[in-house]
């Protein structure tokens, strides 16, 4: 009933929010998505986006088969490995940023592993900067990680922005440094937020360092300063500072996904998990799903 190639499409369209962006990822023609998306939508018999010459939603139709399209495209795909004989094997090293803790990310590698059990999976959760500096070194094969501003590499996962976040109680005073939780170096949330602070010309003095998002969630819980955080993950416990601080825009922030090296013996298995994140798309930061 639903073709794989147009569920492809509404995923990217999905993923994106963007006709544009998502012709992009694909290598196809702006034209060939609509249409592809236009088919998908007669099949369905009902609208699955409502746009305009701004911007592009999901209806909740749309919403409702996302869930739908992956899971059709996850049997598919295991469909076509079975009977052509294709077995995803070999060693995958595999690195993804802090950010990716509290999210769908572990429920993603548990079906990979199910699905993929000749693959070697090797996990290396670090910051986003020395994620891709291990990439580079050849330390690893993919990459889920920010994206630096400026920089071109990767597939997008999704778009987001970033935002000031502290305890509910915490109140700054606008005649003192910022009390700032940070990341170490090479982290680029800590460095766009201290480009963002200078910028303003606002005074400000790092309060906690951790490079484990728990101990950064700690220290915020606890009142001791704000942190810059994507507006998506905000954990439990912690509110956006209002914009009455003062404190400067953060701006946008891209997670992609990135390949390294091709080496032949983690291509399929690097191909294989890229897939199934970029199948989550903005999925990915809704948490994980309840167990029954």
């Amino acid at each position: 009933m639903y073709d794989p190639t147009q569920l492809r499409t509404f995923l990217a369209v999905s993923q994106t929010l963007s006709f544009t962006q998502a012709a992009r990822r694909l290598g196809l023609r702006q034209s060939t998505v609509s249409q592809h998306v236009r088919r998908l939508e007669e099949a369905a018999g009902r609208p699955l986006f409502t746009r305009d010459t701004h911007s592009v939603e999901l209806t909740e139709d749309g919403e409702a088969m996302l869930g739908f399209a992956r899971r059709l495209l996850e049997v598919h795909e295991q469909a076509t490995a079975f009977f052509t004989g294709t077995r995803v094997r070999g060693r995958l090293r595999f690195g993804a940023s802090e950010d990716f803790v509290l999210t769908r990310l572990p429920e993603i590698l548990e079906g990979f592993r199910h699905d993929h059990p000749e693959v070697d999976l090797e996990l290396t959760v670090e910051l986003s900067g020395t994620l891709h500096e291990m990439l580079a070194a050849g330390k690893l094969d993919l990459v889920l990680a920010k994206r630096r501003r400026g920089d071109t590499q990767g597939e997008l996962v999704w778009h987001d922005r970033l935002v000031w976040i502290g305890a509910e109680r915490l109140r700054l005073d606008p005649e003192r440094a910022v009390p700032l939780i940070v990341y170490p170096p090479p982290g680029l949330t800590r460095a766009l937020a201290l480009r963002a602070l200078e910028r303003q010309g606002r005074e400000w003095r790092i309060v906690c360092t951790s490079g484990s998002l728990n101990g950064l969630i700690a220290a915020a819980r606890a009142g001791l300063g704000v942190m810059a955080h994507s507006r998506s993950f905000i954990p439990p416990g912690l509110v956006r500072v209002p914009d009455r601080a003062g404190l400067p825009e953060l701006g946008p922030v891209d997670f992609v996904v990135v390949h390294g090296r091709r080496a032949p013996a983690s291509a399929g298995a690097a191909d294989a998990l890229a897939g199934a994140i970029l199948a989550a798309g903005a999925g990915l930061h809704r948490g994980p799903s309840p167990r029954p």
